[in-house]
This record gives C-alpha cells, structure tokens and sequence, in this order.
C-alpha cells in the first residue's frame, strides 16, 4: 500500500467541508487502534491541516506569547482539531503540542509510556500572519526515545514530505535520497537563520559568507524537508525546539543527510529545551561546513 494519502484539494464551502468529515469519519474507522500508521495519521491529519489554516489565510487575528512570538488563531485552532481527531483514534497517545503550556508539555513528555505525538500546529507563524505563504503542520510520533515517523505538510504548495524510521524518505510519494554533489561549501545555497545564532559567529558569516548564497524561510520544519529535497544545501540554525525539528529531522536522515548540533552532538534529543542544528544533504559537505562554523 503507498504511503501517500488521499488527495482532498483545497476547499472551503459547506459542501466541501461534510465531504472531509465524511472521510475523515471513514479512516477513523479502519485505522488500527493499537499501532499508528503514517498513512491513516497523514489521511487524518492533511484535510484538517488544510481546512483549518488556508480557511483563515491572510485575514487572521493575532496576540502575542509572554516570549514575544506571535500566536494567531490558527495555530490554536489547528492545534485542538489535530489533537482532538488523532485521540479519537489513539485515546492511549498523548499529544505534546507547541501551544501548551510548559507544565503540560513536561508532563506529556515525562509520562508518555506508550509513545507521544509531538506536534507544531503552524511552523512558520510569522510568515502566516504577514501573508507569506511559508507554513506548514509538523506532526512526529515518538516512541522508546526516536520518531517512528512524520510528517511536515505545506497546505499551500499541497506539498507533504514524510519518513519512517529505517525505510525512508517521501515527497508526495516520491522517495527523497542523497547523491554526491561534488559541491565546495563556496557554491553553495546555506539556509542559515542569522537571528538566534552566537553573535560573533552570525557577525563572521555576515561579513566574510564562505557560501555562495543564503536564504531564510521563516519556517524551520520546511527547511530541514527543502535541505532533504535538495532545494538547498548547508543548513545553520540556533535554537530549535522539538517541536520544529523532530518530523523534520527524521525527513532528512532518511534521506541521506546528515546532521549535529554546534556542539557536535547527535541533533535529535527528545528534550523541550531548545538546540542548534548544523546539516547537509550530502554527507561530503558535512565536515566542510562545520569546519566553517568554529566560532571559538
């Protein structure tokens, strides 16, 4: 059976939205209550993820946290419907999603003896709420310590980038995997966010680039899936928490690439406390651009 899910395209009218429920009511029931699969959990997840955020698209009211980042509707809207349809199915996992409170993620994190959803409901708020279409849902499922699988869905683009543990890498269906690029990190495209790095490292790759070119999406879960669809090559990154990089990182070590923190340390920890990331898509251009990174 493919992985790839059912295609509900963009919609919006009452029609529209009985005929999601209509199948979401069906996968609910076929779906194996014991053990989540990423097919059903993406033939669950996507309309909703679809609905809820491209519904509210470019006219969306937004607050802010006590840190200063800004929440909008959709995110706590997409958070609760997600939640709300994957206990319908899997009442015994518990979700850790990024609109709780810290008390209640701890909580979720230490006690998830069957396995836990970890999920940012809107990775790329910013973007959502000034009109950029650069967002997306990431959803994990986490068990004995590793994702198992996830997913980061692009409603936008309707573009779903997906990985399970130990069989690969998906773009819509079509396996992501790495090739040698014979690249020199001077040729490169580094998606590098400037802002939460240590200043005197984001002051010497401003002032002196050993990359060719440099971009910023806004939206860390769709920068991992664009470095493992190879729509970029060098990846820098200060502080990501678990939600933003768990699907995202298992999307790119299924393809081939290759990943650490700044202080070389495995870049996946299932943690709440926020980690830097250093990556590539090809596994040659690792250490090149590490080595562009020491800053001490």
């Amino acid at each position: 059976m493919s992985i790839w899910p059912i295609r509900i395209r963009p919609s919006f009218s009452r029609s529209a939205s009985l005929q999601s429920g209509k199948v979401l009511a069906q996968h609910l029931r076929i779906c194996d209550v014991n053990n989540p699969d990423l097919h059903d959990v993406c033939n669950i997840v996507l309309p909703l993820a679809r609905e809820e955020l491209l519904s509210c698209f470019e006219h969306v009211a937004t607050s802010f946290k006590a840190d200063g980042s800004i929440v909008t509707e959709a995110d706590i809207a997409c958070q609760q419907v997600v939640m709300t349809a994957l206990a319908l199915r899997w009442p015994q996992i518990p979700l850790l999603g990024e609109e709780m409170t810290l008390a209640e993620q701890q909580q979720v994190l230490s006690s998830a003896e069957s396995g836990l959803w970890c999920l940012d409901p809107l990775d790329g708020t910013s973007n959502f709420a000034a009109g950029i279409p650069g967002f997306a849902l990431s959803l994990a499922y986490l068990r004995d310590g590793q994702v198992q699988f996830g997913l980061v869905y692009d409603p936008v683009r309707d573009e779903c980038f997906s990985a399970i543990r130990g069989q690969g890498a998906w773009l819509n269906g079509r396996p992501l995997q790495s090739r040698p690029t014979g690249m020199t990190v001077g040729s490169c495209i580094a998606m590098v966010d400037f802002k939460r790095l240590p200043p005197k490292l984001a002051c010497r790759l401003a002032a002196e680039p050993p990359f060719a070119s440099q971009r910023n999406y806004g939206a860390a879960a769709l920068e991992w899936c664009y470095l493992a669809a190879g729509r970029g090559h060098l990846y820098l990154h200060g502080r990501q928490h678990l939600w933003d990089y768990a699907a995202g990182h298992l999307v790119l070590s299924e393809a081939g690439g290759r990943a650490e923190t700044l202080q070389g340390e495995a870049a996946f920890h299932p943690v709440l406390p926020p980690r830097a990331v250093v990556a590539t898509l090809d596994p040659a251009l690792f250490k090149p651009w590490r080595d562009c990174l020491d800053y001490t």
